[in-house]
């Protein structure tokens, strides 16, 4: 007897178990999995609010902040982004936005949709700003808010950032910054720092999963955002007032009521994604466990062997190397070097992925990541012997296991 033919949607999720070496998302790190595979719980069960507490506890260690109003928002890296600025920005504000990637420009478009006055300053891809270069921003343009990342993966640069916060506030402006790529990556100490407001996600040096973006307000930014405080309809008591301010125009991401739904209150706003707490609740727990030092260091030594590595090969690496971040590299695709062809053959034939970038840079660089569960000395290895080969196959010229070599001398050394 023949058996059935299933359709491709009714067959099990299988997936080949491909290494993610590119820039993000990354693969997660066990334990994670273990932890989305417990069972659900009710959003007003005593067991799930108490996770949402230690989850915030958690995550005020992650930012190295005092700040109260830590906790996470539904939805990828990019909620988080968006229900910062919407969150603060109402129509006719001046925002400030210094680009320096892909994810700049990203910033000037939510705060054009929030009815924002932008002024956007720009860097080459592969430079960053200094100080001066903000302040002078800062001086002429009087914002209320500045957005910027701290690590644009697009690019592979770090903005530094430990004076930033300090200028911000001298002109009376909040800071918010986007961490996605560089969260735990490299150091962020948010209240030495004077940062307003941070935003990240899971899928990069976390060692996670996208899906839940955590956040942390100081005071100032919460004082803010509860001057436009408003309890949708159906939730309101009789002796409700509404916040001074102009009403939140989203919904989802209107922080007042998120800030109402995570504090002891627990003021219905949305269902909880009970999986994705769990997820950035082990994220956390496991990065302290190892130690935010020992995590930046890891980090930074997976950084120096791909660099050794990728330059032992006679690859040009891109940008100010003195300003790269430590969990992404990028590389310059060598004359006459197929990249997607590149790509395709680490992907076919080693299960391994790696990108390219956007806009300017689209197939002109390569870009490696060795980030969270990846950042590990047998990742490397194995991505720099397959790198080798395929670029072997496509006729590049360049002393065989150089790379290898180079990396693991320097893994030696440390």
């Amino acid at each position: 007897m023949t058996a059935p033919v299933i359709p491709p949607a009714y067959a099990d999720i299988d997936p080949l178990p491909r290494l993610l070496m590119g820039p993000g998302p990354i693969n997660a790190d066990p334990r994670v999995l273990r932890a989305m595979s417990a069972q659900l719980l009710g959003q007003f069960d005593p067991q799930f609010r108490n996770y949402m507490r230690e989850t915030m506890a958690l995550y005020r260690e992650i930012f190295v902040t005092q700040n109260t109003w830590t906790m996470c928002i539904d939805g990828t890296a990019r909620a988080g982004i968006e229900a910062a600025m919407v969150s603060l920005i109402e129509p006719g504000d001046r925002v400030l936005v210094p680009i320096f990637g892909r994810f700049g420009h990203l910033k000037v478009e939510i705060a054009r949709r929030a009815g924002a006055q932008v002024h956007a300053i720009e860097m080459e891809w592969g430079q960053v700003f200094t100080p001066e270069m903000i302040e002078d921003a800062l001086r002429t343009f009087k914002p209320k808010l500045v957005a910027l990342c701290q690590g644009d993966t697009s690019t592979t640069m770090a903005q530094p950032l430990a004076e930033i916060g300090a200028l911000c506030h001298r002109y009376d402006a909040l800071l918010y910054v986007d961490a996605t790529a560089s969260i735990v990556g490299m150091p962020l100490p948010v209240d030495a720092w004077h940062i307003d407001v941070v935003t990240c996600g899971l899928q990069k040096c976390l060692a996670g999963p996208s899906g839940i973006a955590p956040i942390t307000l100081n005071a100032r930014a919460a004082e803010h955002i509860k001057r436009r405080r408003h309890i949708e309809q159906g939730l309101q008591s009789a002796d409700y007032v509404a916040g001074s301010g102009r009403m939140i125009a989203s919904n989802y991401f209107d922080l007042a009521m998120v800030m109402d739904y995570w504090s002891e209150q627990a003021l219905n706003h949305h269902t909880e994604a009970t999986t994705m707490l769990y997820a950035a609740r082990e994220c956390a727990r496991i990065t302290l466990l190892e130690g935010l030092d020992a995590v930046h260091a890891r980090h930074a030594a997976a950084s120096r062997a791909m660099v050794a590595g990728l330059q032992a090969m006679g690859l040009k690496l891109f940008g100010d190397l003195a300003h790269k971040m430590p969990n992404v590299t990028g590389i310059w695709i060598p004359q006459g070097v197929n990249g997607d062809r590149v790509r395709a053959r680490m992907l076919n034939d080693f299960n391994i992925e790696i990108g390219t970038s956007f806009g300017p840079l689209h197939g002109r660089i390569w870009r490696i990541g060795a980030m969270g569960y990846n950042a590990r000395k047998d990742t490397v290895l194995i991505t720099l012997g397959a790198l080798d080969a395929c670029l072997q196959a496509e006729g590049y010229a360049m002393p065989r296991g150089a790379g290898v070599d180079a990396a693991y001398a320097t893994y030696c050394l440390t």
